[in-house]
């Protein structure tokens, strides 16, 4: 049965599309004839560079399946699981025995026996007590991660059941064994006919009892197969019900872990939009996510840590990262047990019984969200969403399986535009599943197959496809922002595009992307023009493009619209191209990401790398080039940006340029670094407005303003401009201002606040 559950699950993960293999791009194989002897070296560097990646990522799969790396990240839970994962790996030598035992009349001949089942007893009450705890954790404590009802406890009865007659199986055994039974020296007489023995403690302590009790021989022998019994049979029946449940993730979340994307995190796959044969664009069927997708849903073990973390589910919106795979899983199985028509349930009692009905699982009902009260306090909490859910997920009996659509009736569209794309919810997952990539291929489907997305968004990218901007300001003024440095600092150089510099002869080392906010927003702005003068300052070599750069595509993409991604992507590129561009800096982290880790999909015949302009500056000082001795007098608590720290690793740059700053005290809220949660502004809703809960930007605010800063520092003008907003409306702009590090940094170098504002 434990194998048919299984083989079928597998049959449903084989719906799904092959995918793509995400493995590390490897040099490719040349003669040594056609080799330069740098080549030569380049390509012995690239080899070795693959082949450390790789052990890399086979000890990250050890250190987080066999040393639960991400799980102890609470602490908490993460010792009750480690106590079961090896409590059961143990026990499965207690458990031959035991039934070896019954079966024969004797136990397993094991050299140690006594310290054997020592460790076997121990083990056995470290599970119990761990039951007990993750009893109390969902029960009493009623962690809001956590679901409550028959599933979860079932499981725990499974558990504490198996635990329970383990000890009483070994108790009575002992019992029936009492008279005549001889002392050795591990065992001390505590009663007449009863013997202690230091390596059961516990079940001899429990023989010892009923011995006092009065328990008859014959009352023993019945225990015994009482309690051996209803231990084999729970034993088989966990067996069976485990493929059945959440608990599949014991077999799919280490297959999911070694299957984990080998691209940059977060990456999206591209779409051929050039494929004559393809049907649909996203996806909008269940069968149409990849293979590694569908294993995510049944390597869910449902602990809440992603919705724990969000910044939707935080914030009273309907999006649930847990419920995301949820739905899905219950959806990928009725659909998969329909296409193929084997039944998920092994053995099926409906079936077999005549009392099996139709219907399907889908969001039904009035669904309730939460909507912030004018006054009222601005907490966060995932309380609201985790009701919401629980209250509209349900399976309706009078509901036809093939009218139920995936987007809408399983994911709505509320859902899936309220995810930032921050990866917070990744970043947590313990099993490795990845939420934003659904995400985005479901709203790719919206947006390219029917045309549906919010108004605001609609606009934003029609926008960007006729005029190169989410305002809709003409084309023509993106190079506007050269001519206001110009005026606010006449006392610097003018600034040089690439088609000046080719037309001089030059060959500028760096090119500054200046990006959409940094062309068009006042206030990011300031940003550029701060890095333009620290680097004028320092004697950086470098150029812009003026009118001829565009959009990166970022906000297009992360919305769904593949499409004008792609081609802005392929101008952007081709510009590069046009002036053998090597390296380009840029102060949005979203550039940032797409041109590093994106546009390489689409960049063939292109070399350039990317730096973030946090990066370049710390290099700058670090070197020397640029001197901070200004005093900067500060409270200072620095914003992550999601995609210069979650989908790029860097944490570090902008907080040692702003300890490298005389003055400046630097604060950290209570979620920073990996854990830091969302501005709000990620995944296109930068462009869309907020319509249920409290704004994302008011409770990142509230949490920077609990550590009392004056600045709240940021290394992105999206961030910058949520962080102003939210300032502004919790009333707290007298005494704090969002800045970025670029801003702080030019003030105590250039020693003249007026003059960078």
């Amino acid at each position: 049965m434990f194998a048919l559950a299984v083989h079928r699950r597998i049959g449903y993960i084989r719906l799904g599309k092959p995918g793509q293999r995400e493995a590390a791009s490897a040099p490719a194989v040349l003669s040594a004839s056609k080799l330069t002897e740098s080549a030569i070296r380049r390509k012995r560097y690239a080899t070795a560079a693959a082949q450390s990646a790789e052990a890399e990522r086979q000890w990250r799969w050890v250190a987080e399946v066999f040393g639960h790396r991400r799980l102890l990240n609470d602490l908490r839970s993460g010792l009750l699981h480690l106590v079961l994962f090896y409590g059961f790996i143990v026990l499965q030598f207690g458990a031959a025995d035991l039934i070896w035992k019954g079966l024969a009349g004797a136990p397993l001949p094991l050299p140690a026996y006594g310290t054997f089942t020592a460790i076997q007893e121990v083990t056995v009450s470290l599970i119990l007590l761990a039951v007990i705890y993750g009893a109390w954790r969902r029960y009493i404590e009623r962690l809001d991660r956590l679901k409550r009802g028959w599933k979860p406890a079932i499981v725990l009865w499974f558990i504490g059941v198996l635990m329970a007659t383990v000890l009483l199986t070994q108790a009575f055994d002992q019992l029936r064994d009492t008279v005549g039974g001889s002392v050795d020296s591990g065992t001390k007489q505590l009663a007449a006919g009863v013997v202690y023995s230091a390596h059961e403690p516990v079940s001899s302590a429990i023989a010892m009892a009923l011995s006092q009790a009065g328990a008859s021989p014959a009352f023993a022998e019945w225990g015994y197969e009482l309690f051996w019994w209803l231990h084999s049979l729970v034993l088989l029946a966990f067996l069976v019900y485990v493929p059945q449940s959440k608990h599949f993730h014991i077999f799919a979340a280490p297959v999911n872990l070694w299957l984990r994307r080998r691209t940059p995190p977060g990456k999206l796959e591209p779409i051929d939009l050039e494929d004559e044969n393809a049907e649909s664009y996203g996806v909008g069927a269940i069968e149409q996510f990849t293979q590694k997708q569908l294993i995510d849903l049944y390597a869910c073990v449902e602990c809440g840590r992603c919705t724990n973390v969000c910044p939707a589910s935080n914030t009273g919106k309907l999006l649930s990262p847990m419920h995301l795979i949820v739905k899905l899983r219950d959806h990928l199985t009725e659909r998969g047990a329909a296409i193929t028509s084997k039944s998920p349930w092994v053995p099926d009692l409906r079936a077999m019984t005549g009392t099996e009905s139709g219907g399907a699982h889908m969001m039904g009902g009035t669904i309730p969200v939460w909507i912030q009260n004018e006054g009222a306090g601005r907490e966060v909490s995932i309380e609201p969403t985790m009701a919401a859910q629980g209250q509209a997920w349900a399976c309706h009996a009078d509901s036809a399986l093939h009218e139920v659509q995936l987007i809408g009736d399983v994911m709505t569209e509320s859902e899936l535009w309220s995810c930032t794309t921050c990866r917070s919810c990744e970043e947590q997952c313990p099993v490795g599943n990845e939420h934003v990539d659904k995400i985005i291929d479901m709203r790719r489907y919206l947006v390219l197959m029917e045309g549906r997305l919010p108004g605001e968004g609609q606009r934003a990218l029609q926008n960007i496809d006729r005029q190169g901007n989410p305002w809709g300001l003409p084309r023509t003024e993106r190079a506007g922002w050269l001519a206001a440095f110009a005026s606010a600092h006449a006392e610097n150089a003018p600034l040089l595009t690439m088609a000046d510099a080719v037309k001089n002869g030059e060959q500028p080392e760096l090119l500054l992307w200046a990006g959409t906010m940094g062309s068009y927003d006042e206030r990011s702005r300031r940003i550029l023009f701060a890095l333009v003068r620290l680097l004028q300052h320092a004697g950086v070599s470098f150029a812009v493009l003026g009118n001829e750069e565009r959009n990166s595509g970022d906000t297009a993409r992360r919305m769904g619209n593949e499409l004008l991604f792609q081609t802005l992507c392929r101008d952007n590129i081709a510009t590069l191209k046009k002036y053998n561009v090597r390296r380009i800096v840029t102060i949005c982290p979203h550039t940032y990401n797409a041109f590093k880790n994106e546009y390489a999909d689409f960049a063939a015949g292109a070399s350039f790398t990317v730096e973030h302009h946090t990066t370049l500056l710390d290099e700058l000082v670090t070197e020397g080039r640029l001197k901070p001795l200004h005093r900067v007098k500060e409270r200072v608590v620095y914003h992550d940006s999601c995609y210069l720290g979650r989908y790029n690793g860097i944490y570090d740059a902008p907080r040692q340029l702003l300890q490298a700053i005389p003055g400046v005290q630097l604060l950290e809220m209570e979620r920073s670094r990996r854990n830091g949660m969302c501005c709000g502004a990620g995944g296109g809703l930068m462009w869309m407005e907020e319509r249920s809960g409290m704004r994302v930007n008011e409770a990142r605010t509230s949490q920077a303003l609990a550590v009392k800063p004056t600045v709240i520092g940021s290394a992105c003008p999206y961030c910058l401009t949520m962080m102003e907003d939210g300032v502004k409306q919790l009333e707290a702009d007298v005494h704090v201002r969002a800045r970025d590090v670029a801003e702080l940094l030019a003030e105590s170098v250039l020693g003249s606040r007026a003059a960078i504002q």
